[in-house]
């Protein structure tokens, strides 16, 4: 079933009985989250649906519970999350690498840090690094779950941090951001413009 929007454009309908996100590409965070294993090693996994839970320091990302980065933060109650450069990009992919005997030997292309504050791991070098209390988990988005922590810790490099005496679209011009672009593809975002937000808008 088919129809056209107001300018004349043919507009296709979507089975929404077949999960609808990889229909078309949309802008996400990249970002990479390291739990402690029962062991005592560190794992690190990247992830796409990851957002600011709210405006007080709320971090929450999407996840599967057979994955290890769901045990880990249970069992542990906590992680930690940083945000890799563009310079960090080939690391981050093999960071996704599946297991291999219960190990992932792309880790070692990383050099790794203990959290300061939770059991975790943060990536040296990242643009931000955030370390989050476990908040709460809600399971139930099918076959996924929604791990929730509040940042206790966090820094960054001082070249992606606003200043008010730096112009916002100079400083990201200067350090673009990494966006994942789902499905499959990636941008280095560096040119953008103030939104126009109207008058009195309020957060």
């Amino acid at each position: 079933m088919s129809g056209k929007s107001r300018n004349g454009e043919r507009l296709i309908e979507l089975d929404v009985t077949h999960p609808l996100w990889d229909r078309f590409f949309w802008i996400a965070p990249l970002v990479l989250v390291g739990t402690l294993e029962a062991d005592g090693a560190f794992d690190l996994a990247p992830k796409h649906m990851a957002m600011p839970m709210g405006w007080q320091n709320y971090f929450g990302f999407v996840c599967a519970p057979r994955h290890a980065t769901y045990a880990n933060a249970r069992r542990e109650g906590g992680f930690a999350v940083s945000w890799p450069t563009p310079e960090q990009l080939v690391q981050t992919s093999l960071a996704a690498a599946p297991r291999h005997e219960g190990t992932k030997p792309g880790l070692a292309a990383f050099p790794l840090e203990a959290a300061a504050s939770v059991p975790g791991v943060v990536v040296p070098g990242a643009s931000l690094q955030l370390e989050c209390e476990l908040e709460q988990i809600v399971d139930g988005f099918g076959d996924n779950s929604l791990i929730v922590g509040k940042a206790v810790a966090a820094r960054g490099r001082e070249a992606v941090l606003r200043d008010p005496d730096t112009d916002d679209a100079e400083l990201i011009r200067d350090a673009p951001v990494l966006a994942y672009l789902h499905p499959g593809r990636l941008a280095f975002v560096a040119e953008t413009q103030a939104f126009p937000f109207p008058k009195g808008m309020r957060k």
